[in-house]
This record gives structure tokens, C-alpha cells and sequence, in this order.
């Protein structure tokens, strides 16, 4: 059976159903035209065929065989990048570009782009939720109490599933603490999401630590953890073969809403940071515990290492945290959106949106490098077609560098 990930919510209930019945409410309107979950003879999560023409193709597998942190390479001639450009100044989105606006360089080197697809396919979101009393803290401290602190995290979670997942998506829901919990495999179903935001609301966290390297290593490149929370399964852990398994014919993304710490990971940032680099996969972050540190910021020790009860009290912890979450947005290619108020949010959902369904797809064949290293990549584009990349007016935001396999 899982682990208890959560401890109920009593003297919060009241509060809890308002907030849900908001969110259910947007969930109906979506029922009637999401396709139905497969019928009981159907195999249970069967992967797609990247191959297959279907309008609605089905979910693909999340279970498999588990990629190792040490080992996430690029096992194949071909390194893939998403790109999305927008003006420099006004940040509209441009859209309606061809394979001969881009450019792709390695290393200083420009490459062949063997591989190229426009945003028209259907997007795959992990979200990834940090769910402990870490975050219950900074998020109850930050709001005065007048709310309660977990929904720092809740509310953008159940915002962007309620509002920005179409028919055609697919979305998985991973939760973590000490270790990452899977809430939901992939899915579509508007009574599968709406389980998902009822749990996280009629629960509270039930451990202090936040480890955040450990919940992207599952996500990205998979690994042993515990069994789906909503499939009741009767094993406690189950094999996950991460987001890299998704077929490349799918938009791929993962939604991080965490505030940066890390407190016990078995991995180190630098062994997170590889893995971030590795995937390809870009990460739209939403930077919670903001409004925290803006309040209390100047009463912080500003040395390292200073807590009480396990809650950091340090201006130096979370301006790592900070910096970390830049880097993973950055070298991913994502993008990463402090919040300090609620009502940012429905912006801050709103632009990565617009990002996660215009991402172009590119590929090209690095050759055959077996040197362990990373290798810097950047994207240009030429937006009129005069022979010229338009570095000053437009930005391509891409992953940043992905590291060749070693012999």
C-alpha cells in the first residue's frame, strides 16, 4: 500500500470545500469533451505508438524501466531541442516560422537541423508539487495566517489543471517531501484531475523535508518510487521510466511550483543540474515562498545554516534556492516566475501556457562525440528571411547545453 503522504485538514475543512467547489465547477465545464478513460480490457496505461496518426492518441506509460542519475546520456544521434521566440521588447510570442528561420550552433559550431516540427502537437506536463511542511510554513508565515500555508502551492496547482489542460493533453501529478509520491499517472479525465486537486485540499503535509533534486531525478529520468496514490495499488513502490520515455511527438514540459530548498536529497545539485541538462524537457517554474522572504528577509541571519525546527532562517538559503531554480529554468530552457501574490497567477499560468504551445521542435546529429562532456548550444533566428538573425530584437529561449555520452 502507499505511504501516508498526508494528514487530514479539521478545523480547515470549511475553507477547503469553497476553494474545491471553485475549481470543480471549471472541471465539469470540461467533462463533455474529454474523451473517457480506457474501458477495463484496454492494458492499463499502454504506451503510444510514436507513429500513430490518431487525433487522440493514448496516454503514454509512465512505469517501465528506471533510468539511473549517473547514467542519463544522449544514447542516440540525434539531440533535440524545443525553442519558443518571442520580441525582445513587446514579448509576443512569434509564431508561423519555418526549419530556414533557425539556426542551431554547438560549441560555437553551426549544425544541420535534421529534424523539425511546428507547435501543433498536444502538450504532456508533469506537474511537480512541493507538498511539505517546509512549504506549509513559509506559506502560513507569508500570508499572516489568514490562509492556510499549503495553499501557496495548491492554488496554482489547481488553477492550471483546472483551466489549461485541453482534451488533447496530458498531465501527471507528482507530489513530494521527503520523497516524491505520483498522485496520477498521465491522463485527460476530468474526474481523474479533479481526485487530484480534492486530495491535496482535504490533506495536510506530514513531513518536514523538502527534497527537491530526489522529486526531479523521478520525473525526468524515473527511478524506484512509491506506487500511483490514486490507482489504490497493492505494491507500496513501483518502477517509473520518467518524462525522457514520452514520445518525441508529444510537446513535453514540466511544471515545477516549489519554493527552491532542498533539504536531504540523496542526489546534489550538481547531479540534479546534469540530469536537468540531460532531459531536454523543459521546466516552467512557479517560485513560491516569495512573499516570506520579502517580509522577513531583513530580520534573517544572514550566514548559512541557521534554522529553527528545520525552517531555514537564512538569507543565504534562499538565495540559493533562488539561483537554483534560475538555473534549472535557464539550462532547460523553461522559464521561472517568482510569485509573491495571488493574484499574479492567473498571468503567470496564462504566459506559460503561451509558451508550453508554441514550442518549436528541433534536432540535429552532434556526430558521434564520446566525451563525457557538455556541450553548449544556442539557437538563433532569422524572422524575416533576410539572411540575418535577429539576436536584437528577438529572444529564442532553449535548453542550453546537453552532454555527449561517455565511452
Amino acid at each position: 500500500m502507499n505511504r501516508i503522504l498526508f494528514r487530514p485538514y479539521t478545523s480547515l475543512l470549511a475553507l477547503a470545500l469553497v476553494f474545491a467547489l471553485g475549481v470543480v465547477g471549471n472541471l465539469n465545464l470540461l467533462a463533455q469533451s474529454r474523451r473517457q478513460p480506457p474501458s477495463t480490457t484496454e492494458k492499463k496505461n499502454k504506451r503510444p505508438d510514436p507513429n500513430q496518426k490518431s487525433e487522440e492518441p493514448l496516454p503514454p506509460d509512465i512505469i517501465g524501466k528506471p533510468q539511473e542519475a549517473e547514467t542519463v546520456k544522449v544514447t542516440t544521434n540525434l539531440v533535440n531541442v524545443d525553442a519558443v521566440v518571442y520580441n525582445k521588447k513587446t514579448k509576443q510570442i512569434v509564431t508561423g516560422l519555418k526549419r530556414e528561420n533557425f539556426a542551431i550552433f554547438e560549441d560555437g559550431e553551426q549544425r544541420e537541423i535534421t529534424n523539425f516540427d511546428t507547435p501543433d502537437a498536444p502538450i504532456t506536463v508533469a506537474m511537480v508539487v512541493e507538498y511539505s511542511k517546509l512549504s506549509e510554513t513559509l506559506g502560513s508565515y507569508g500570508s499572516g495566517g489568514f490562509d492556510p500555508g499549503i495553499y501557496e502551492v495548491i492554488k496554482p496547482a489547481a488553477l492550471f489543471l483546472s483551466q489549461f489542460i485541453k482534451p488533447q493533453d496530458y498531465v501527471s501529478v507528482i507530489a513530494y517531501d521527503m520523497r516524491p509520491t505520483p498522485l496520477t499517472d498521465f491522463t485527460n479525465d476530468p474526474s481523474r484531475i479533479q481526485q487530484v486537486v480534492s486530495l491535496l485540499l482535504r490533506n495536510s503535509p506530514a513531513f518536514s523535508e523538502s527534497n527537491l533534486y530526489d522529486a526531479l531525478k523521478l520525473t525526468l529520468v524515473g527511478g524506484r518510487g512509491d506506487a500511483v496514490v490514486l490507482d489504490n495499488a497493492k505494491e507500496r513502490t513501483a518502477d517509473y521510466s520518467g518524462m525522457v520515455a514520452v514520445p518525441s511527438n508529444r510537446r513535453r514540459a514540466v511544471l515545477l511550483i516549489a519554493s527552491g530548498l532542498d533539504t536531504f536529497s540523496k542526489i546534489n545539485m550538481d547531479q540534479a543540474r546534469k540530469i536537468v541538462q540531460n532531459a531536454g524537457i523543459p521546466i516552467y517554474i512557479i517560485g513560491t515562498g516569495q512573499l516570506f522572504v520579502k517580509k522577513y528577509g531583513d530580520l534573517m541571519d544572514p550566514s548559512q545554516g541557521t534554522n529553527i525546527r528545520g525552517i531555514p532562517i537564512d538569507r543565504m538559503t534562499f538565495l540559493q534556492a533562488d539561483n537554483t531554480m534560475k538555473t534549472f529554468a535557464r539550462e532547460s530552457g523553461g522559464a521561472y516566475y517568482p510569485v509573491t501574490f495571488e493574484g499574479e497567477l492567473p498571468q503567470v499560468l496564462g504566459s506559460i501556457n503561451a509558451l508550453l504551445r508554441n514550442q518549436y521542435s528541433l534536432g540535429f546529429k552532434p556526430g558521434d562525440k564520446h566525451d563525457g562532456k557538455a556541450h553548449k548550444l544556442v539557437v538563433k533566428v532569422d524572422v524575416d528571411g533576410d539572411g540575418k538573425y535577429d539576436d536584437k530584437d528577438y529572444i529564442v529561449q532553449s535548453r542550453q547545453v546537453y552532454n555527449a555520452p561517455k565511452d
